[in-house]
């Protein structure tokens, strides 16, 4: 068995919607029918008991070792805690070779399990040993390691429930929600509404006390010191029992309560110099330690937390209980878990010295036993949900406490006897307050309620009915998808809306190119969705960035799929006919919104047949209003556009509005066939965006198709009295629709240069010229640089074929390189020819053209 071409897709893709690891996979004559492997199922499953059924689908016959690396790699993520139920393996054209998918939640650990499970799949076909146990402990950790943690975990799903989309921008918790110009960050519990000021502020524990004393919130006496002697100075200047901690530090870190002797302080001063440099001494407060969560102007949730402890069974060391306590599954080294190990420090060993006791003293039965006087989760203390007790004045002082620092989510600390009375009464206080608090505590309380902390925050930075999402389209097809994304793009332009857009020729932001090459795949997408000055998206969507990633999104408002026709690049990556490439197309289709549209073309077949998978409404288009499936979709009272003598009609039901034909200049008066293809296409979709019909007329009327706003599709100059065309038609259908254009305009003559790209079929590159030989007198093939596999002079011999039985071509001429081709044709131009210049290098062979037409006007 060998594994390749394995790939991440990272967004709903050709499989599911989930995201998943793609691997191929190619196996010999005997492991494509495990039966034929004696013993190989009874190893595999002495191996892994816990892996799922092996059953043959209809669709694979007998089942292969790719089978039963599926299930295995699936198998080993489920065991290893992951939610993921997906995995699919079919069969490829190529005997023995089969692509397998197996879902993950998160990258590196679906890697993972994908090698581990090779690594199993050939152990059990040698008899060979494999370590479940540590396969399994490795996913676990790996998976603890990457996942979110508890707190910004708890946020990013409240954000799913409401619709929000997220992404992760580090390996950490800085996750963004929403797109473009909707977009908002959040790192932790900390927002992107925190400010750095505030959050300093938290930090600095005296400046933090002072400003809550000016606002009339209850605060401890206490001061900075500069060394233990100063610390016992202050100590005694305070007088009573006294706290000491680093002025900036937290998660309890360096720590010490309930101090009353020189030895005390002084010791505690060394723990918290180790901190910080900078250390605190106050009043000890008695009482409960309480952390109230304030979030916007509400205090959302309040624990009363307590400090670590042990309970004496009369034959255990306190050493020995605090490792029985550290067993539970509950408890971990971070914050994975809902309870954090105890640590067994030199604070925990002061704590039990102040009691009597030593890490080797065994407590009686029932005997409580604390190994530290503050309390805190993160030092492996227990937390009580309180929140139904906060006296409402509690909670005003937290939410002052909150407002006077500045911080959107705060955690303030309280220390007094009870939350069911105001602070003052009970000679209680608050005693710091925290940036980007710790969640888990309000998450998962070892006793009480959790409370819905993660949806409180996403409420607080999206109002009730946002969902931080933008306007997306996705245009798919064979042919038109540039020219359609650039004139929905212009049309939501002129609209008002600052728009992103990505297709073959770069990624524009608001007409700027901010990135150049084929852009048309997911990470350009990408791009715009994190571009913070973009109101809407459009997005050329190619075969190639779904097949190799998925989507970049997880649902758009409207998907365009221009056609399919006779396809394109068809026998490569797997996709072999034009209903595999259909299947991928309609990847879009299947991700409209519920609210959104599929914008069809009624007069492709394959296209019509995407209908039935669009979760949301449909628009069809066709330039023949009788078309059977536009005639009914119409009758039903769905929308519908067509042709309808000089004008474009939107319809529904007996609604309409009309875009007239010479109000559109990329149809040249509507001489030009598939450009008034793209024009429905693209006023479909403006209209299933709800864009005003007045502002479509005078987008569409103010919409160039020049060298500059849409190079190389349909491109028209004039040389020396000749007209020249340039465009990038590249397969037999583009090249059918500017034969039918060209075929309306007028010429004495007409002249074709063509290349043909050898990652095509040999039909389609014959196909090409075949259609050109009955239309032009001269025809020029030219070779590039890049042959794409092919041998010298291969795809030229495959153009001429195509030209065997030319009925109009009489002349043709062969050239290496495709400025010498545009120039022999140039040569040979005279007023009122025609030359169609079928352009591989864009931008290169336009500034070409732009060049020779400026020497010929000089």
């Amino acid at each position: 068995m060998e594994v390749s071409r394995i790939r991440a897709l990272r967004g709903p893709n050709l499989w599911s919607r989930h995201t998943a690891i793609e691997a191929i996979v190619s196996c010999s004559e005997t492991e494509c029918n495990i039966d034929s492997i004696p013993g190989y199922e009874e190893r595999l499953r002495n191996l892994f008991p816990e892996m799922g059924f092996l059953e043959a689908d209809g669709h694979l016959g007998s089942i292969s070792v790719a089978h039963a690396l599926e299930l295995a790699a699936l198998g080993l993520q489920a065991c290893a805690g992951c939610p993921v139920t997906f995995s699919r393996t079919s069969n490829t054209l190529e005997k023995g070779t089969y692509q397998v998918v197996v879902e993950y939640t998160e990258e590196k650990v679906g890697r993972l399990a994908f090698d581990l499970a090779v690594a199993l799949c050939r152990a059990a076909q040698t008899d060979g040993s494999f370590d479940l146990a540590s396969a399994l402990a490795r996913l676990q950790e790996l998976d603890e390691d990457v996942r979110l943690g508890p707190s910004t975990g708890s946020i990013v799903q409240a954000a799913v429930a409401r619709g929000i989309p997220f992404r992760r921008l580090t390996e950490g918790s800085l996750v963004q929600f929403g797109w473009g110009s909707k977009q908002r960050r959040i790192q932790a519990a900390e927002t992107d509404l925190t400010s750095a000021v505030a959050e300093s502020i938290a930090q600095d524990k005296e400046l933090t006390k002072t400003l809550l004393r000016a606002a009339g919130v209850p605060v401890p006496l206490g001061r900075s010191v500069t060394s233990a002697e100063d610390a016992w100075l202050a100590a005694k200047e305070i007088g009573g029992l006294v706290v000491l901690k680093p002025r900036d530090g937290n998660q309890g870190k360096g720590v010490a309560v309930k101090l009353r002797t020189k030895e005390e302080v002084m010791a505690a001063y060394k723990v918290a110099y180790e901190v910080s440099d900078d250390v605190l001494v106050e009043r000890y407060l008695p009482g409960h330690d309480y952390r109230l969560l304030v979030i916007g102007d509400k205090l959302i949730a309040a624990a009363r937390r307590e400090p670590p402890l042990v309970i004496g069974d009369g034959k255990r060391t306190i050493r020995e209980l605090v490792d029985h306590v550290n067993s539970d599954p509950r408890r971990g080294t971070g914050h994975a878990t809902s309870l954090t190990k105890i640590r067994f420090d030199e604070i925990a060993l002061a704590t039990l010295a102040n009691q009597g006791f030593e890490a080797t003293s065994v407590p009686a039965k029932g005997k409580r036993v604390i190994l530290r006087n503050n309390a805190n989760l993160s030092t492996g203390g227990t937390a009580t949900d309180v929140t139904d007790d906060v006296h409402p004045e509690v909670a005003e002082r937290a939410i002052a406490a909150a407002k006077n620092i500045g911080l959107d989510i705060c955690g303030v600390d309280v220390v007094c006897e009870s939350m069911l009375e105001p602070l003052e009464a009970q000679s209680g206080g608050i005693v710091e307050a925290n940036a980007a608090p710790g969640l888990r505590m309000h998450l998962q309380p070892s006793y009480g309620k959790g409370r819905p902390v993660g949806e409180a925050i996403i409420a607080n930075m999206y109002k009730h009915g946002e969902n931080g999402r933008i306007p997306v389209v996705a245009v798919a097809g064979t042919n038109g998808k540039t020219t359609t994304v650039r004139l929905i793009a212009h049309l939501l332009g002129v609209s008002g809306k600052r728009v992103g857009m990505t297709n073959s020729d770069g990624v524009y932001v608001q007409k700027r190119r901010i990135d150049t090459g084929d852009c048309s795949g997911p990470r350009s997408a990408r791009n715009i969705l994190l571009h913070p000055d973009v109101d809407a998206a459009v997005f050329e969507t190619a075969r190639g960035g779904v097949l190799r990633e998925g989507l970049a999104f997880d649902r758009c408002d409207v998907a365009v799929v221009t056609n399919i026709g006779m396809g394109d690049h068809l026998g490569l990556s797997y996709i072999s006919t034009v209903e595999d490439l259909a299947v991928v197309k309609r990847v879009i289709v299947q991700n409209v919104a519920q609210h959104g549209t599929a914008v069809l073309n009624a007069a492709d077949p394959m296209v019509v047949r995407m209908a039935g998978a669009c979760p949301g409404s449909v628009l069809f288009f066709a330039a023949d209003q009788y078309n059977p499936v536009l005639a009914t979709h119409r009758v039903q009272g769905h929308r519908v556009v067509f042709v309808d003598g000089d004008a474009i009609v939107a319809a529904k039901g007996a609604d309409e509005f009309r875009v007239p034909l010479a109000g559109i200049p990329i149809t040249r008066n509507g001489t030009i066939s598939f450009q008034i293809e793209n024009a429905m296409a693209s006023i479909a979709a403006a209209w299933a965006l709800g864009l005003a019909p007045e502002v479509i007329v005078k987008g569409v009327a103010t919409f160039v198709n020049d060298a500059a706003t849409a190079p190389g599709r349909f491109n028209v100059f004039d040389y020396k009295g000749a007209t020249l065309i340039a465009d990038y038609g590249h397969n037999p259908d583009a090249i059918l629709a500017l034969v039918q254009a060209v075929e309306s305009m007028p010429a004495k003559r007409r002249s074709v240069v063509i290349s043909g790209a050898g990652d095509r079929r040999d039909e389609d590159i014959r196909e090409q010229t075949r259609i050109l030989g009955s239309v032009f007198d001269d025809v020029v093939l030219y070779q590039d640089e890049c042959q794409r596999g092919r041998s010298d002079g291969e795809v030229l011999a495959l153009l001429r074929a195509g030209l065997a039985d030319a009925t109009r071509t009489k002349d043709v001429s062969e050239i290496r390189g495709e400025f010498l081709a545009i120039d022999s044709a140039l040569a040979k131009l005279q007023s009122g020819d025609l030359c169609l210049i079928l352009i591989d290098q864009v931008e290169e062979a336009l500034e070409h053209i732009a060049r020779r037409i400026a020497e010929a006007t000089a």
